[in-house]
């Protein structure tokens, strides 16, 4: 099996990048610029990942998927959105609006979840 991406509409993927782009306003308006450097904390299931696999042929090392599908899965911005709105914390509606930036910016470029043995599903 080779490396793929998400096989997503040019009208889905630019709402997506709207998505992205509408959620990291948002929570630099709530928290500053630190917002941006929180974009790539989703992406350290890549690091815990990698492999000469990885580096070949975009092969995430199958111990790291499921930490990267839990990490780039849409339940768990919505569960912290939803914690912050019940908590009326300003800083939890900033994380989960980094993460959601950070999923919808995977999607609108072609990246999605991982399968069992590390290679995008497509």
């Amino acid at each position: 099996m080779t490396a793929a991406t998400t096989t997503f509409t040019a009208p889905r993927r630019l709402v997506l990048g709207a998505v992205a782009l509408a959620s990291i306003a948002g929570a630099i308006a709530l928290i500053g610029p630190v917002a941006l450097a929180l974009w790539l904390v989703p992406d350290v299931a890549l690091l815990a990942g990698m492999s000469k696999e990885f580096a070949a042929d975009g092969r995430l090392a199958p111990r790291a998927v499921p930490l990267y599908n839990a990490l780039h899965s849409l339940p768990g911005p919505l569960l912290l959105g939803a914690v912050a709105v019940i908590l009326a914390s300003p800083f939890a509606a900033a994380l989960a609006l980094v993460w959601l930036s950070h999923i919808a910016t995977d999607r609108a470029v072609g990246y999605g979840l991982r399968t069992k043995d590390g290679y995008q599903r497509g």
